[in-house]
């Protein structure tokens, strides 16, 4: 191992007591750096870290190869704090999602940052009835959180909506943090309407996660646009891509002395707000215009039935490609005529280009485990 390096510790991502136990050796006590991995994905060989690195998270790679993101213990906590001033001031945090995975991780560090033990939903997956069980056993007089993905929000509104032990713990939590993909509207005024009090994040594994809440960046945190596309700055940034020199001399960059890490995102930033419009690589030529399937994405989703819809691109006999709706099968999606008002109502907006020409129903719609959409088996799905 060469000087300024430590030692990479792979740990199951499972079993959250050890995971905590060696998170809390690299970030106060100098321990080995951890990389949390499901089983499959433990890696064999040996690994080292730069000595200011106290995590490894490797990204899902649903768009693209996997990354090993390299955080430090600096980045991490500023982040926890920044995260903890938004809210209010810490609390005690309910983990619902994996270790492996940026958010997962980020509730550990803001508990042991907090001096307070999370709380770990019991068995196998999610449901909504573990959420409330595991909400039950936070105490009231102490300021609760949790973070969900949009799915797993989708699935607790639905049961809160007529169990009021469901309702009851998702208005419990003080604030419910939602990220990793965008939350449509719909979704989000049902569960305000039932009174559960959510922040939309934005961020990413390079930013130690969530970084940007309701459109504003946390404290140190800077957010502009560059050529269309989202960059960030600020002191929860990763440090590199481990092994990855030439991934990360192209993400990162320093101008006038302040670092910043381009995204793949491509966004407006208005009065201070940051709007994520759709993914840079998620551009496609329709009949020689540019159209963002994740623009067409977030349009779709504002249609009653769509919340969870996907949008792919699939081949045009007249267009050369056109957006492709996956959508799961019910009475809305399957009721006649719902593909041309699709159309109508993205082509209104975003122009004839951009309108969906086919619509793809499914029992279930494909996703990790970090409850994204794996956008790589939907376009399987969809291209056989």
């Amino acid at each position: 191992m060469s000087t300024g390096r430590r030692p990479v510790t792979a740990v199951d991502a499972s079993d959250i007591p050890l995971v905590l136990s060696r998170l809390r050796e690299a970030l106060f006590d100098d321990g080995d750096t951890i990389f949390p991995a499901t089983a499959e994905r433990l890696p064999h060989a040996p690994l080292d870290a730069p000595a200011t690195v106290a995590l490894v998270i490797e990204t899902s790679g649903s768009t693209a190869s996997p990354k090993r993101v390299a955080l430090s213990a600096d980045a991490l906590i500023a982040s926890a704090d920044a995260t903890h001033d938004a809210l209010g001031g810490p609390g005690r945090w309910l983990l619902t999602l994996p270790a492996h995975y940026i958010a997962g991780a980020q509730v550990l560090v803001r508990s042991l940052v907090a001096g307070t033990e999370p709380i770990v939903l019991r068995g196998e997956g999610f449901d909504a009835a573990s959420f409330a069980e595991a909400a039950s056993r936070l105490d009231a007089r102490t300021p609760r959180y949790t973070s969900l993905v949009p799915v797993q929000l989708a699935r607790i509104v639905e049961a809160a909506e007529r169990d009021a032990f469901v309702a009851a713990a998702l208005t419990s939590f003080d604030a419910v943090l939602v990220g990793g993909q965008a939350l449509a509207a719909s979704l989000a005024a049902r569960a305000e309407a039932l009174g559960a009090r959510i922040v939309r994040t934005y961020g990413s594994s390079e930013t130690s996660g969530g970084c940007v809440y309701d459109g504003r960046p946390l404290g140190g945190v800077d957010a502009r646009i560059v050529d269309g596309r989202i960059e960030l700055a600020g002191s929860m940034l990763a440090e590199e891509y481990l092994d990855d020199d030439a991934r990360t001399a192209e993400t990162f960059r320093v101008e006038s002395g302040r670092r910043w890490y381009r995204t793949g995102d491509l966004g407006e930033l208005r009065d201070g707000v940051l709007r994520v419009t759709g993914r840079a690589d998620d551009v496609i030529i329709s009949g020689g215009v540019k159209v963002s399937l994740g623009e067409v994405e977030n349009l779709v989703r504002t249609v009653d039935g769509f919340d969870d819809a996907v949008v792919v691109a699939v081949d045009h006999p007249t267009w050369g490609q056109s957006p492709a709706v996956v959508a799961r099968r019910s009475e809305v999606t399957e009721a006649p005529g719902t593909l041309g008002e699709l159309a109508a109502h993205v082509g209104d907006i975003v122009g004839p280009a951009g309108r969906p020409s086919t619509l793809y129903l499914v029992d279930t719609l494909p996703l990790l485990a970090s409850g994204k959409p794996d956008r790589r088996a939907i376009e399987a799905l969809v291209s056989s």
